[in-house]
This record gives C-alpha cells, sequence and structure tokens, in this order.
C-alpha cells in the first residue's frame, strides 16, 4: 500500500488534475485480498471502482467485470463488504480497436508473428465483412417472405431505419467518389514512403 501511495503521489506531480476512480486486478473473480486493498482506496477515493480482467481466459475470452463495494452486516456491530457487479461497457478509438485485432489475429498463427496488413487489404477486409452481413440480411428477409422464419418486429424497425440511413447517391456518382478517393489514398502512400526513403538515405549520408 505505501508503493501505491508513493506512486499517486508522484503522479500527481505529473497530471495534478487527475484523481482515482478506483483500481483493477488480474483473475475471473473476488479474493479475499479485494477487500483489504478496496478499503485503502476507499479512503483515497469516494465509493471506487474495482475492475477484475480474466487473463487466464476461464470462459474461453478476456471477460473484464467491475464492482464498487457496499456495506453490510448489523449498525452498530462488525460491518462487512459486499461487492455489487456494475454493467460493463467497452468504449474505444478505432485505433485501439485496429491493434486489439491485429493482435487476435496471432491465435490462427502458427509461430504467432503477423504482420500489418496495407491500407487497400484493409479496405477490402471490411468490404468483404459487409458483404457478408449483407447476404445474412437478405437470406432472413426472403426465410421471412417465405414462411420459414417468423417475423420479428424489433428486427424489421431496425432494417428500416438502416435503410433509411443509407445516403442515396447515383451509381456513377458513387464510383467517381470511391475511385478519387482511393487516388487520393494512394497519393499519400507514396509521399509517406517517399519521405521515410528520403529520411533513411539522408541518415546514411550523414553518417559516412
Amino acid at each position: 500500500m505505501e508503493f501505491a501511495k508513493n506512486m499517486y503521489e508522484l503522479h500527481k506531480k505529473v497530471s495534478p488534475n487527475e484523481l482515482i476512480l478506483g483500481w483493477y486486478a488480474t483473475g475471473h473473480d473476488i479474493t479475499e485480498h479485494s477487500v483489504l486493498i478496496h478499503e485503502y482506496y476507499s479512503r483515497e477515493a469516494p465509493n471506487p471502482i474495482h475492475l477484475t480482467v480474466d487473463t487466464s481466459l476461464q470462459n474461453g475470452r478476456m471477460s473484464i467485470k467491475a464492482y464498487i463495494s457496499t456495506l453490510m452486516g448489523v449498525p452498530g456491530r462488525t460491518m462487512g463488504v459486499m461487492f455489487t457487479p456494475l454493467t460493463v461497457r467497452y468504449a474505444y478509438y478505432d485505433t485501439e480497436r485496429i491493434g486489439v485485432d491485429l493482435i487476435m489475429k496471432t491465435c490462427f498463427s502458427s509461430n504467432r508473428v503477423i504482420g500489418l496488413s496495407s491500407d487497400l487489404q484493409q479496405v477490402g477486409g471490411a468490404s468483404a465483412r459487409i458483404q457478408d452481413a449483407l447476404s445474412t440480411v437478405l437470406q432472413y428477409a426472403e426465410d421471412v417472405l417465405s414462411g420459414k422464419v417468423s417475423a420479428d418486429n424489433t428486427v424489421g424497425r431496425f432494417l428500416m431505419s438502416l435503410v433509411n440511413q443509407v445516403p442515396k447517391i447515383v451509381p456513377d456518382d458513387f464510383e467517381t467518389m470511391l475511385n478519387s478517393n482511393i487516388n487520393d489514398l494512394l497519393m499519400v502512400t507514396y509521399l509517406a514512403n517517399l519521405t521515410q526513403s528520403q529520411i533513411a538515405l539522408n541518415e546514411k549520408l550523414v553518417n559516412l
């Protein structure tokens, strides 16, 4: 606990506006040590959050759970602590999602090594996923019309909302816009590679 306190004091010197919201631990469940650690952070933050990250993959996935503590017992007597689970929602940036997806692909590699995909490969992969999703939606619609599957009003309203959000663009205009964006992307990639080559050449000339 003294180590955590010293590290927090050092962190406040660098980022004085940041506050402690809680603490996290690796594991799939609450342990007997969680109460002691949570008691310490209860003095540093009001109603701190305890986050558990299951790195052992007990259920085949890295589950993340959150808890807050609630006092229980008879008033005036020895009080206990009960951890109440919270609803966890994942929020991330697009760049973080790309990194996580890339790490997950190593599960299917024999040597656990995988390289970065080019921009065009990523566009192709995204297009393939969209095509698969459209095929699934089309098959569901055909099954409903043929009577194989009973209609679901919730799904129907969701699909209608999804269709209404698609911009109405003439196919020729869309193709022109797409080709223009691809050309811009290729130009940026070319300039980036050219700049990288120039920097590498400059470093070699300086070291001569």
